[in-house]
């Protein structure tokens, strides 16, 4: 899950280009996990606007391994 960007935010990982949606997400329903990402840097994520934007996902990972969180093209989740 390593990424270009990293962070801590209430004791879950946050890396790479996660839309604050997720994040909220994330904080909300406090799930048991170690964090999400997203892996690459795909067109259209945060920080990476410009072009036309990707289709993508966030990943949930933890302990019993990772799991697709949400979707997103853009900034705007599609599930």
């Amino acid at each position: 899950m390593a990424a270009c960007h990293t962070a801590e935010v209430a004791g879950y990982v946050v890396e790479g280009h996660v839309p604050a949606t997720a994040v909220r997400r994330l904080l909300l329903e406090r799930p048991n996990a170690r964090g999400i990402a997203v892996p690459g840097m795909p067109i259209g994520s945060p920080g990476m606007e410009g072009g036309r934007p990707q289709r993508y996902e966030v990943v949930l990972f933890g302990a019993e391994g990772q799991r697709p969180y949400m979707r997103f093209v853009g900034s705007q989740a599609i599930d």
